[in-house]
């Protein structure tokens, strides 16, 4: 029996995640028209109001859909 974690399952009515989607720190702050800066200490944040990134390693990435979800509901932004 293997002891490596298991990746989660994607709810099937969740729609797909898009290559174009996973965005970098610089890319999200263009998109976004905020320094990187900005990006970096949303990120620093800690709890149910911090932006969604996924942490692979030392990079950062950042889902666009979640982001825009986040933004949504974030009224400090």
């Amino acid at each position: 029996m293997s002891t490596s974690p298991k990746l989660a399952t994607v709810p099937t009515s969740q729609a797909r995640l898009e290559p174009g989607d996973i965005l970098t720190p610089q890319e999200l702050a263009k998109r976004l028209k905020v320094p990187v800066s900005w990006i970096y200490k949303q990120t620093a944040r800690r709890g149910p109001d911090s932006i969604p990134v996924l942490r692979c390693g030392i990079y950062l990435r950042f889902s666009w859909p979640e982001v825009c979800a986040w933004m949504r509901t974030n009224n400090s932004v």
